[in-house]
């Protein structure tokens, strides 16, 4: 089964048990490697239908604080896209079954050779791609290499895009569509946008693909109130902020969890 079909699978079977599908992002190397592995395979455990697993850069632009001072610290600690890498074919050799999307910036892909970065990726175990620096009408190269290995090249939206921007990004993405909540960085926010149901409905116009939606979404009734009308549910950054204390598998995968429970519980209507 290839990334795409795994990916279709498990918004499939959200879709049949009524409930939105919880997709956490943990960046490989924080707070240190060993630990960035046991958390992300805590995620599953605690719940998560499809990992987004970060690959640290040194210039992150669509990130906020939390995950810029986090990717730093997995530099520091000496990350490189081949550690991303190997950590997926770990997560697969150690039972993870869930989809592992990787999210990264497009520089340390082309440093890589993107050909040989896809077949890498292809080859450890991951499901699709999701480059935030990389618009569809400049990602021939890298979407045609993900579609000959069969993994999903995940485009994302914003609150801002035009019509004809949206519809573009919806034909070029292949397993969901990411929804950018806010026009901004990322970061756990106290509310959620007035005009996010609206977004997801004018998004859902030009597309049959599932909807997630990330960008500061932070405590469990935050994620209820999303998954009511998107797909997906995307959290990162207030996931990190949990790691900073002295057990941080603990704390993060207690709030993963309780995240989850939200996420998966039945909708109404």
């Amino acid at each position: 089964m290839t990334g795409i079909a795994r990916i279709a699978s498990t918004f499939a079977r959200a879709r049949a048990e009524g409930r939105g599908a919880f997709m956490p992002y943990w960046p490989v190397g924080y707070p240190d490697i060993p630990t960035s592995l046991a958390i992300l395979e805590d995620l599953a455990a605690a719940g998560a239908d499809l990992i987004e697993v970060g690959v640290p850069f040194s210039d992150p632009l669509a990130d906020g604080p939390t995950i810029q001072a986090a990717t730093q610290q997995a530099l520091g600690h000496g990350v490189t896209p081949a550690t991303c890498l190997e950590t997926v074919r770990t997560l697969r050799a150690h039972g993870v079954t869930v989809p592992l999307v990787l999210m990264g910036y497009v520089n340390p892909i082309l440093a890589y050779g993107s050909e040989r970065f896809v077949a890498a990726a292809a080859a450890a175990g991951a499901d699709g791609l999701i480059v935030p620096d990389l618009p569809p009408d400049e990602a021939a190269e890298i979407e045609a290499l993900c579609q000959q290995h069969g993994l999903a090249f995940i485009c994302l939206v914003a609150p801002t895009s035009t019509p004809e921007r949206i519809a573009l990004a919806a034909g070029h993405s292949r397993g969901f569509l990411y929804l950018v909540s806010v026009t901004g960085i990322t970061g756990a926010r106290a509310e959620l946008p007035r005009h996010l149901a609206e977004f997801v409905g004018r998004v859902r116009q030009h597309t049959d693909l599932p909807l997630a939606v990330g960008f500061g979404i932070s405590t469990p009734d935050q994620a209820e109130a999303v998954a009511a009308i998107a797909d997906g549910v995307i959290v990162g950054s207030a996931l990190i902020r949990q790691a900073n204390g002295a057990n941080p598998r603990a704390a993060v995968a207690a709030l993963a969890t309780s995240l989850a429970q939200a996420v998966h519980r039945p909708r109404h209507g």
